[in-house]
């Protein structure tokens, strides 16, 4: 039998119920068994007490994208790895990526990938299939047969589908099997050879430059063949204005649009390429204040759904190269809370916002059944101090690899425990 916890002295912040007050939460046996007022729940009711003094009682975290790399490619991140970072982090589950290797385009993959995290995930792992057999973008993938193996959606991300016929096809079969079809928004060819945003900068760096315009180009092939299917997509990790301005316009004609942002995509621009530090390397690229602004105010009107880490871990000889030949992306697990809570501390987003782009709005694309706190319900819970400071530092770091922009920053927030199914995974030690 597992414990039972509780934790007190907390302001619980649910957004499926629009709760936000002070409560004290218990979890027995798995579930949680009461959400009442401060004192009303007795201590000696638990072995486990987790004091939440000045802190938020919420849903367990969910992110929306990462990269586990497991099968394959295990020198960068495994399963295990890749969750304790996760729970470090303030995230109760997990939707990894398909782009492992092999590629998770197969049943065979998938079933692997589900045994493993059953057997070594500190959280859960929702799994992502591919569109396409070995994201070739040529012939789509056992998507039926990934489905009956646990595949709660499909993209995929990291390489876009180019062929229009195709994404079409496969977001029929999305559409027949209730999931939903994830897309990594970048036209391939107006990509090309580049490496930043195209700027004056990109210029005067004299690195190739990646126009906003290749991210447009599918944002609205995607919303056309959504409107064409009528089946869900999400667009990943947008990064221009201009994306947001499609979106809105999806959205207010009623399509099943849905679209994340990252937290580096919300904080930092373009401008810090300057040193040609290869942490600040990704795809889609780091872009103007301007674009910044409008995915900040994307998120606060509800545009962009959700916030999602994109966590890309690589080793450090896929980082320590010229610019133009490093691998893109960064690791984001465990600093997603402290970074997009400068939006809340800085006012762009209140705190019911905040938690629902990281509890109820992916819980909803991916169709699970956390992402709230719910009296019988299951007890993923997550505890954060919003206002306690901290420095992320290369020990505190719990992924295999090492490619962050964020160590030795100072942040405002802290994870103070995770708790995944009734068992706390995580609980820190300060």
């Amino acid at each position: 039998m597992k414990k039972s916890i509780l934790i007190h002295s907390g302001i619980v912040i649910d957004p499926m119920s629009r709760l936000h007050a002070p409560k004290d939460l218990l979890i027995e046996d798995g579930k949680i068994t009461a959400i009442d007022d401060p004192g009303k729940i007795p201590h000696t009711k638990a072995q486990t007490l987790i004091d939440a003094r000045g802190g938020w009682i919420t849903p367990g975290l969910i992110d929306l994208h990462v990269h586990l790399r497991e099968p394959g490619l295990e020198y960068k991140e495994t399963i295990a790895s890749g969750t304790k970072a996760a729970v470090a982090g303030g995230f109760t589950g997990v939707a990894c990526m398909a782009n492992t290797s092999p590629v998770n385009d197969s049943p065979y993959v998938t079933a692997f990938i589900r045994e493993k995290a059953k057997a070594t995930a500190a959280c859960r792992v929702h799994i992502v299939g591919a569109v396409t057999k070995g994201l070739k973008g040529e012939e789509l993938a056992e998507i039926g047969s990934m489905v009956n193996e646990g595949i709660v959606a499909i993209s995929d991300d990291g390489m876009p589908v180019m062929n229009s016929y195709l994404m079409r096809k496969a977001m029929d079969y999305a559409r027949a099997f209730g999931i939903p079809i994830i897309s990594h928004a970048e036209d391939a060819n107006l990509v090309g050879q580049g490496v930043m945003n195209e700027s004056a900068l990109s210029n005067e760096l004299g690195l190739r430059g990646i126009p906003a315009a290749a991210e447009e180009i599918i944002v609205a092939r995607e919303i056309a063949l959504c409107r064409l299917t009528r089946t869900p997509v999400h667009i990943q990790h947008i990064s221009a204005e201009v994306s947001v301005e499609h979106i809105k316009r999806a959205k207010d004609q009623g399509l099943p649009v849905t679209a994340e942002a990252s937290p580096h995509h919300l904080t930092l621009t373009e401008d810090c390429v300057r040193e040609y530090d290869t942490h600040f390397k990704m795809s889609p690229p780091l872009r103007t204040e301007r674009d910044v602004e409008a995915l900040r105010q994307g998120l606060k009107d509800g545009t962009i759904d959700a916030i999602a880490t994109d966590h890309a871990p690589h080793n450090v000889i896929d980082k320590a190269v010229e610019f133009s030949e490093a691998s893109n992306g960064v690791i984001g697990l465990q600093t997603a809370v402290p970074v997009t809570l400068t939006l809340v501390h800085e006012k762009i987003l209140s705190p019911l916002a905040f938690i629902r782009s990281l509890t109820e709005a992916p819980a909803r694309l991916l169709k699970l059944e956390t992402g709230r706190l719910k009296i019988g319900g299951v007890a993923d819970v997550t505890v954060m101090h919003p206002d306690l400071e901290w420095e992320f530092v290369q020990t505190d770091n719990l992924s295999k690899s090492v490619n962050s922009p964020f160590f030795g920053k100072k942040w405002k927030g802290k994870i103070l425990a995770t708790v995944v199914g009734g068992e706390v995974k995580y609980r820190s030690e300060s």
